[in-house]
C-alpha cells in the first residue's frame, strides 16, 4: 500500500549496536564520520539520505543495510539504475556475503530471488510493488543507489513511484551524488517516508587536482592565491597556463603565415611528424597531441591507469585502433598473454563465426597491450571484461563514453576529457558542472592513490576560464522528472482507488518542489493585496465611486488601443498580400521609409543578403536594386502602370540598370496618387459604438467633475498595474498547484474514453487488466494493439519484427521513408500499428496528455533475419547497428515480448510471443544474458 503523509509511520525496528561494530571490523580501513553517521541512522530504524562525492564510499551505508538483512532475518533490496551496475553490485555482495545470501533480478536475470539480499534494477521493484509480490512481506530495507537518477527525464519517475509506494515500515537508504538541494530532497523524504536523516559530505577522501594538457605539456589549472583573503589561500587560474596557451596560438598563427610552403607529399610528411604521426594513426580532432601521445605522457608521469572520456562510440573505437597502430604497450607481455587466455575463456560461449563482426580481434589485441574501449555499442560481455580488468588494475587505459560515469565502479588515477561538448540526444551542448564533476569524480582510488588527477585537453575551442568554471562550480540541484503514465494510472486506481491515487501523486517530489516554489509567489501575492488596499484608499473620491470611474477609463483606453492595433494589423496584412501579387514590370510608388519613391519590379528571387525569400525585387528611379519587404510599406501597394522589362535585363549589369531606370523616370507619372482615407469607425461600427458609449458614461459619472480627478487617476493607474501583476502571479500559482494530480485526472479521463477504466474512471476494466501488465514507454499502444488483435496470425519471426518497432530508438533522426521490410504481413501489421498510434496521438492531444513517440520500424528487417535463424554477420550487413546495440535491442525486445505473453488475453498471441522470445534468445544474445 502506498505511503501517505496522513499516515503515521509504524515503529521501525532498532538494531543492537554490536551489529555495526562487527560490520565495521570487516573493512580494512576505518570508516569516515559520515559513513558512521549513516550506518547509525540505519541501526536506529531511520531512513537516511547520503549525498557525497563519487568515490567517497557512500555505498558502505547501503552495504550495512545488506549486512543487517543477512544477520537479522530481514530482506534488503539493493536497487540500481542500470543492469551493468546491478551485475557489478551482485558480484561484490556475493564476494562479501556468499552466493547463497545474494540474489539478482533484472530484465536479463533471475537468480536466487528469495535471498536475504536481492540486487535489482528499480523498474523490477516498481513492478513487484504493483503486482503485490509476496517477496515484499519480510522486506526491511531498500537501498536506492544513485538516487539522483530520478532527475532522468526518461526513467526517473520510477524512483519516485518506488519511494512513494513502499510500505512505511521499510527503511529507505538513499545514496546520491553531491547535489545543492540535498536538504530539500531530505525534507520530501521525511514527508513521504517518515524519520529520515540527511547526511551531506563534501570532502573527497582522495584530493583531486585539475590540469590542462597544452600541447604535450601537462599544466596545473589552478594555483593558490594568498592575496585575495589575507592568510587564507584561495584557488586562482594559473597565469602560466594562459601564457603557454597564448604562446601556442602565436606559434600556430606563425605556421599559417608560412603556409606558402609546398603542400605536396614532403610537406604532409613533415606536418605529420610534427603532430605526432599521420592523422589516421592517432591525430586528435581539434589539434593537439594524438591520443597515443596523451597516454604516453600520462604513463611517463605515473598517472595511469586513466579513463579518457570521448563522448563518441566511434571515437572510443578509433582511439583503440590508433593506439594499436602506434604500437602502444602499457603492460608486460606475460600479463598480456594471461589476459588473452582469460578473455578466450569468457567468450567461449560465443559462436566463432560471430567473433569477427563483434570486433573481437581488435578488442582482445588491445586488452593484451593494456587498453580498451568501453561504450554502450559494445557487447555487454565485452564491457564487463573491461570493467573487471580495469578494476583489478590489469589494464591501464580505457576510452569511454559518459555512460561509464553512472555508478559503475571503475576508479582510475586520472580522468581525461577530450572536449567539453557532448550530444545530449537532441543537440550538441556544453557539459554541465554536474556532469563534469560526475566524470572527473572517477579520478583517485581510495586506499590506492594519494591524489587523483583530472586532465582537460586544450584545443582552440576550449579556454581555461571555461574549464575553471566547471571545476569550481558546486551548485547542481536535483529536479524531479516525475510524470504519471497510463500504466501507473490503472495500477494506482486498482490498488487504492482514484481519489486516494490523487493523494499519492500529490506527494511526489515533483509536486513538492512545485509547491515550495509557490510559497514565495504566495508571499508576493499577499504583499500585493496589501498594496492594492492602500492604493484603493488613496484614490477615494468624495463625489462618487472612483474605482468604477477608473474602470471605465481603463476599458475605453484598452478598447481604443485594441482598435488601433487591429487596424494596423489589417493594413500590414493587406500590404504583405499586395507585395505577393506584384509581377515584373509593375511600377509602384513606395510611400515612406528608406525605399520611398518610384520603383519597378524586376525578375529575381532574392535581394541582398538581408532580404527575405519571396520579397519582390525592385529597381528604383535612381538605378538601385532593392528588396521590398513588409517593413518598407504600411499600406497596400498597387501598380500605377506596367512597363516592359527587356529580355536582356540583368540586375548585375550597371548599364541595364541605368537604361531601365531612365525608362521608369520617363514613363511613370510624377505626381503621387492621393492616398485613400480609410475610416476605422466606418469599418468597425460596433467598436465605434462601444467607444461612444464609454465616453458618455465617463462624462456622466459624478467623479468626472471632481477637481482632484487626475490625482485620483494616478493612484488608480498604480492600482491597475499592481492588479495586473497580482493576477499574473495568481495564474502562475494556479498553474503549479496540483499539476501532477491534474495530469493524472486527464490520463484517467482518456483511459475511460478508451475503456481501460469505467465511465466514471473509478474501476479498472478487463482491458485495463491487460494495460496493468505492460511496462513500457508505449504502454497504451501495446494494449490497444492487443485489444484489436493486430498481431494475431503472425509467425514468431514476423511477430518479433513488428514488436521491435515499439522498443527501437534510432540514434539518428528518423525519416518518413518506410525501411525495407521482410514480408507483407509485417508491412500490414506496421501500417495498422502506425494508424493506431495516430488515433491515440489525436486523443492524447485532445485530453491534453503528452503524446507518446511514434513506432520506429528501423530494425524490423534485422530482427526478422535474426529470429529466422540467420547469422549475426548477415543480420547486421545492411544495418547501422553495432553488435552491442543489436544485443541490447534484442534484450529490450525479449522483455516486452515476455510482458505481452503474460498480458495478452489471446492464447494464440501468448504462444506466438513465447516462440518469438525463443527465436530471439539465441547466439550472442543468449550467451550475453547473465543467468
Amino acid at each position: 500500500m502506498p505511503s501517505s503523509t496522513s499516515e503515521a509511520a509504524p515503529e521501525r525496528r532498532r538494531y543492537d549496536s554490536s551489529h555495526f561494530t562487527r560490520f565495521a571490523q570487516g573493512y580494512d580501513f576505518p570508516l569516515d564520520a559520515f559513513q558512521v553517521s549513516g550506518c547509525e541512522a540505519v541501526q536506529e530504524g531511520r531512513g537516511v539520505l547520503v549525498a557525497a562525492p563519487t568515490g567517497s564510499g557512500k555505498t558502505v551505508v547501503g552495504e550495512f543495510a545488506c549486512y543487517l538483512a543477512v544477520h537479522t532475518g530481514r530482506k534488503t533490496f539493493y536497487t540500481t539504475p542500470i543492469k551493468a551496475l546491478s551485475n557489478q553490485k551482485y558480484a561484490d555482495l556475493c564476494e562479501r556475503h556468499g552466493t547463497h545470501n545474494v540474489g539478482l533480478l533484472t530484465g536479463d536475470s533471475s537468480i536466487n530471488g528469495e535471498a536475504s539480499i536481492v540486487v535489482m534494477t528499480t523498474e523490477v521493484l516498481r513492478n513487484m510493488l504493483y503486482a503485490g509480490s509476496a517477496t515484499l512481506d519480510t522486506l526491511g530495507f531498500v537501498v536506492m543507489d544513485e538516487v539522483h537518477y530520478l532527475a532522468d527525464r526518461f526513467r526517473g519517475a520510477v524512483w519516485e513511484e518506488v519511494i512513494i509506494q513502499l510500505p512505511l515500515a521499510v527503511q529507505v537508504v538513499s545514496l546520491s551524488a553531491t547535489v545543492s538541494n540535498a536538504e530539500e530532497f531530505g525534507d520530501w523524504l521525511r514527508e513521504v517516508r517518515g524519520d529520515t536523516e540527511v547526511i551531506v559530505e563534501e570532502h573527497r577522501p582522495v584530493p583531486l587536482w585539475q590540469h590542462m594538457m597544452v600541447g604535450r605539456e601537462l599544466m596545473d589549472l589552478f594555483v593558490e592565491d594568498t592575496r585575495r583573503a589575507g592568510d587564507e589561500s584561495q584557488l586562482a587560474l594559473n597565469p602560466q597556463l594562459r601564457k603557454r596557451i597564448a604562446q601556442i596560438q602565436q606559434e600556430r598563427r606563425g605556421r599559417r603565415e608560412d603556409a606558402g610552403a609546398p603542400r605536396g607529399r614532403q610537406g604532409r610528411q613533415t606536418r605529420g611528424r610534427q603532430s605526432g604521426g599521420p592523422p589516421p594513426r592517432g591525430a586528435r580532432p581539434g589539434g593537439g597531441p594524438s591520443r597515443a601521445e596523451v597516454i604516453d605522457r600520462l604513463d611517463r608521469s605515473g598517472l595511469l591507469p586513466a579513463i579518457t572520456f570521448i563522448f563518441s562510440r566511434v571515437g572510443c573505437d578509433a582511439a583503440v585502433s590508433q593506439l594499436l597502430a602506434w604500437g602502444t604497450e602499457l603492460i608486460p607481455e606475460s600479463e598480456g598473454r594471461a589476459i588473452r587466455r582469460m578473455v578466450e575463456e569468457r567468450v567461449s560461449s560465443l559462436p566463432d563465426e560471430d567473433l569477427g563482426v563483434l570486433g573481437y580481434y581488435d578488442f582482445v589485441e588491445g586488452l593484451s597491450r593494456g587498453f580498451a574501449a568501453h561504450h554502450a555499442g559494445m557487447l555487454p560481455t565485452f564491457r564487463e571484461i573491461v570493467e573487471d580488468l580495469f578494476t583489478d588494475g590489469r589494464i591501464k587505459a580505457v576510452f569511454a563514453t559518459e555512460t561509464l560515469a553512472l555508478g559503475i565502479n571503475m576508479p582510475a588515477r586520472t580522468v581525461v576529457l577530450e572536449k567539453l561538448v557532448k550530444f545530449n540526444g537532441e543537440t550538441h551542448a556544453d557539459i554541465t558542472p554536474a556532469e563534469f564533476t560526475q566524470l572527473t569524480g572517477r579520478a583517485g582510488r581510495r586506499s590506492i592513490d594519494v591524489e587523483g588527477h583530472a586532465v582537460v585537453l586544450h584545443d582552440r575551442r576550449i579556454d581555461p576560464e571555461s574549464v575553471a568554471g566547471l571545476a569550481s562550480t558546486r551548485t547542481y540541484p536535483l529536479r524531479s522528472s516525475f510524470v504519471p503514465t497510463s500504466n501507473m494510472a490503472v495500477n494506482l486506481v486498482d490498488q487504492v482507488g482514484r481519489a486516494r491515487a490523487r493523494e499519492v501523486l500529490e506527494s511526489s517530489f515533483a509536486q513538492f518542489q512545485a509547491d515550495r516554489a509557490v510559497v514565495g509567489i504566495a508571499r508576493a501575492i499577499k504583499r500585493n493585496e496589501e498594496g492594492l488596499e492602500g492604493y484603493a484608499d488613496a484614490m477615494r473620491c468624495h463625489l462618487g465611486d472612483f474605482a468604477e470611474y477608473a474602470r471605465l477609463r481603463r476599458e475605453l483606453s484598452d478598447l481604443q488601443k485594441s482598435v488601433q492595433k487591429q487596424r494596423a494589423g489589417n493594413r500590414r496584412a493587406a500590404a504583405a498580400h499586395s507585395l505577393s501579387l506584384l509581377e515584373p514590370g509593375d511600377v509602384v510608388r513606395v510611400p515612406d521609409g528608406r525605399r520611398a519613391g518610384l520603383a519597378v519590379v524586376v525578375p529575381g528571387k532574392r535581394g541582398p543578403r538581408r532580404a527575405v525569400a519571396g520579397d519582390p525585387i525592385v529597381l528604383t528611379a535612381d538605378g538601385q536594386v532593392r528588396a521590398i519587404g513588409d517593413s518598407d510599406v504600411d499600406e497596400p501597394l498597387e501598380p500605377i502602370m506596367t512597363i516592359q522589362i527587356p529580355k536582356s535585363f540583368s540586375s548585375r549589369n550597371p548599364k541595364s540598370r541605368r537604361d531601365l531606370a531612365a525608362t521608369l523616370r520617363a514613363k511613370a507619372p510624377h505626381d503621387p496618387p492621393p492616398r485613400r482615407s480609410e475610416s476605422g469607425e466606418e469599418r468597425d461600427a460596433e467598436s465605434t459604438a462601444e467607444i461612444d458609449r464609454l465616453r458618455r458614461a465617463l462624462t456622466d459619472h459624478p467623479s468626472h467633475e471632481c477637481p482632484y480627478r487626475e490625482d485620483h487617476a494616478r493612484w488608480s493607474e498604480r492600482w491597475w498595474r499592481l492588479r495586473r501583476e497580482t493576477d499574473g502571479l495568481e495564474r502562475k500559482v494556479a498553474g503549479r498547484t496540483h499539476t501532477v494530480a491534474r495530469t493524472f485526472d486527464r490520463i484517467c479521463d482518456l483511459l475511460s474514453v478508451l475503456g481501460y477504466l469505467d465511465a466514471k474512471g473509478q474501476q479498472v476494466t478487463e482491458e485495463g487488466r491487460v494495460l496493468q501488465r505492460i511496462y513500457t514507454e508505449k504502454d497504451l499502444l501495446v494494449a490497444e494493439c492487443l485489444r484489436r488483435q493486430v498481431w494475431r496470425g503472425l509467425d514468431p519471426a514476423s511477430f518479433a519484427s513488428v514488436i521491435s518497432a515499439l522498443v527501437h530508438e534510432p540514434r539518428r533522426e528518423p525519416t518518413d521513408v518506410m525501411p525495407r521490410l521482410p514480408n507483407d504481413e509485417v508491412r500490414d501489421a506496421l501500417k495498422e500499428l502506425d494508424s493506431i498510434w495516430g488515433e491515440l496521438q489525436y486523443l492524447q492531444r485532445e485530453h491534453r496528455v503528452a503524446p507518446m513517440g511514434a513506432p520506429e520500424p528501423g530494425i524490423a528487417w534485422t530482427i526478422h533475419r535474426w529470429a529466422s535463424g540467420q547469422r549475426l554477420e548477415v543480420c547486421l550487413r545492411d544495418s547501422d547497428l553495432t553488435a552491442g546495440d543489436f544485443v541490447r535491442r534484442c534484450k529490450q525486445l525479449i522483455d516486452l515480448l515476455d510482458q505481452i505473453a503474460d498480458a495478452s488475453p489471446d492464447q494464440e498471441v501468448r504462444r506466438t510471443a513465447r516462440y518469438a522470445v525463443d527465436s530471439v534468445l539465441r547466439g550472442v544474445v543468449a550467451a550475453d544474458r547473465l543467468g
